[in-house]
Parts: structure tokens; sequence; C-alpha cells
């Protein structure tokens, strides 16, 4: 099965006001960009990945992330992340009514396509299926076979409203990667020692991170 995966990315500007311990205003928005173009070039070369849908404002990660092969989609409800996929959904599916559908966060820097992968073949076993974030309390990706619903609950403790949903959660080890968002300095820590893409790797470099 083939997937359309749809990332939200909220304007750099806003983006990982978590990462204020570890990196300054000026820095985070460079941040959120490079975790963002590494995971949609990780996702586009898994072999599961049809194309990657992302729903964003922001005009820089627009053009930065076209020129890798995304598709952009203005975020129209500017009503949160939710909203954004839902937006994102009804256009993908505007088009490919019968499409399999993904969600999947933008801060993902260690993502690994093989991995990736897995998760989703894995998913196309259920209507709905989610993959819990390596604290196990949120999600990180979130499916939705042909035919039926996204239906997304992202945000906090988005692991319990995801499966209360009725979403089946995927239990599979080695997935790291894919389980490895970054809000907090020790998550950017984490997803450094799991090892990640280039552009995080060349915008984390100047920065001091105990333990890195």
């Amino acid at each position: 099965m083939q997937w359309t995966l749809v990332i939200p990315l909220k304007p750099l500007a806003r983006a990982k006001s978590r990462l204020s311990d570890t990196a300054g205003d000026g820095v985070r928005p460079g941040l959120a960009l490079a975790f963002a173009q590494d995971t949609v070039t990780a996702a586009l070369t898994a072999a599961a990945v049809r194309d990657v849908v992302v729903v964003t404002d922001d005009p820089l990660a627009g053009r930065e992330l076209v020129a890798l092969g995304a598709r952009i989609v203005p975020d129209v409800p500017r009503t949160g992340l939710n909203a954004a996929l839902a937006h994102g959904e009804g256009v993908v599916r505007a088009v490919r009514p019968e499409t399999a559908l993904a969600a999947l966060n933008a801060d993902l820097p260690a993502l690994r396509p093989r991995e990736l992968s897995r998760v989703l073949d894995a998913a196309a076993e259920f209507p709905r299926a989610f993959l819990p974030d390596a604290a196990g309390i949120g999600t990180t990706l979130l499916a939705a076979a042909p035919g039926h619903p996204l239906l997304p609950a992202f945000g906090p403790d988005s692991r319990r409203l995801h499966r209360a949903s009725g979403a089946a959660e995927l239990t599979l080890p080695h997935v790291d990667s894919v389980r490895q968002d970054v809000d907090t300095g020790d998550d950017l820590r984490a997803a450094l020692a799991l090892g990640v893409g280039p552009r995080t790797q060349t915008a984390t470099a100047r920065l001091l991170i105990p333990g890195q």
C-alpha cells in the first residue's frame, strides 16, 4: 500500500518554543525548518510513501519544502494542528478519495525511511492506527486506510485520545526514529544520539548541548 503523508507545520517564528532552554529565539526558526526538511526528505525516500503534503502558511518553509518534492497546502483554518490536518485530508481526498492517508509530525529529524515504511505497512492492517511518541504520551503518526477518516486528536495526551477514538496502537520494536519527535532539549539530545539528517546536523552544530 502506498501512502500520502500530511505534515502540519506552524509558522517558523512560533515553532519550538519549548526548546528555549537549548536554543534562543533567533535559532529556533532555523531548527524547526531543519527538522521539517530532514523529515520530508526521509519520508519521500520511504518505499511505502507515494507523496508528501505539508500544510503550512510559512513562505520560507513552503519554498524550501517544495524544492525537496513536497506539495504545499495553505493552512486555511489557522486554528491549530488538528484543523490543519483535517484541512489537508480534505484537499488530498477531494482529488483521490480512496488514498491511504497518514499524518506525520514535522519534527522527526532522525527519521529513517525503512522504519517509516515498516510503521506504514503495519498500519495498513487496520482501518486507523497510530504510533505513540518516545515519551509514551503523544503521537507521531496517525494513519487511516482508504475509505476511513483520519480523525486527528494531536496535542496533550494524544496517545490516550487516539486509542479512545478506536485507532489501533502500533507496538513495533526498532522504529525509534519514527517515535523521536523533538519538543525539548532532552528530545533533541535523544534525536542526535539516534543520528539526525544533514540539515539538523548543520543547524545544531553551533549549539552547546550538554550530553550530546
